[in-house]
């Protein structure tokens, strides 16, 4: 137990640390949904223009950025191509990503004086407890379905109980799940669980005491994935992040 309370609470603190970070999700000031038509915004420099996962801003005389130490100056500057992760531009002591969501390109400025970051207090958690690491198996559909690659399957309550799972990309799994405490004591959209890989074997760790809030619990600048209907869990998992404190 005493191993699970140190692991866990290093967790936590990585978390908070992340999330009061100047240029961190708390620092979005706004999302700017780029057009054909040309577009100035007041919390960063430019008019701004963008479609297929590329972008175009136009500088003023006196107005800069930096795109990898490189500086933009006084004329028109084409940005990219980009994916859904995007690029950060400077200026000042702000940052502007500009990434692509589809066939859309956003704009969002990121200022370490924004109010919802100077709102923040923190992110309860329910104690970590070793009754919310439940032993699981992977089983992978024999073709993803969409995004998804498979589902976990594990016991709780007496019950057995499925959740849909992505690939995080490094052999993990990704897991969007809501339950009895969405709404109530935790973010009531979703909450977000990354395992370690399966073993060989397929089993595999849901350690519940480690399920996070997803951004959108933190501002409404961010645009966020939804859970499955399958992946509502009938029980409440008191275990994790709960309700961000913003006052």
């Amino acid at each position: 137990m005493d191993e699970l309370v140190g692991e866990w609470q290093a967790w936590r603190e990585e978390r908070e640390r992340g999330l009061r970070a100047p240029h961190g999700w708390l620092a979005i000031t706004a999302i700017h949904w780029l057009t054909d038509e040309s577009q100035r915004f007041d919390d960063v420099p430019g008019s701004w223009t963008g479609r297929d996962h590329e972008a175009s801003v136009s500088l003023a005389a006196g107005e800069s950025l930096s795109l990898d130490g490189r500086v933009l100056g006084t004329g028109t500057h084409r940005i990219g191509p980009f994916d859904d992760l995007g690029l950060r531009l400077a200026f000042g002591d702000a940052v502007a990503q500009v990434a692509a969501r589809d066939d859309q390109v956003i704009l969002r400025p990121r200022h370490p004086d924004s109010p919802n970051l100077t709102a923040y207090r923190e992110t309860p958690c329910y104690p970590p407890d070793l009754d919310w690491v439940l032993r699981a198996r992977y089983e992978p559909y024999a073709e993803p379905d969409g995004d998804a690659i498979g589902e976990v399957a594990f016991e709780h309550g007496g019950s057995a109980h499925r959740l849909v799972a992505w690939d995080a990309d490094d052999g993990s799994l990704w897991l969007l799940f809501r339950d009895a405490t969405s709404g109530v004591t935790t973010y009531a959209a979703l909450r977000q669980l990354v395992t370690a890989p399966p073993a060989p074997d397929g089993t595999v760790e849901l350690d519940f005491n480690r399920a996070y809030n997803l951004p959108c619990a933190y501002t409404d600048f961010a645009t966020c994935p939804v859970p499955p209907p399958a992946n509502t869990l009938p029980f409440a998992v008191d275990a994790g992040e709960q309700i961000p404190l913003l006052v």
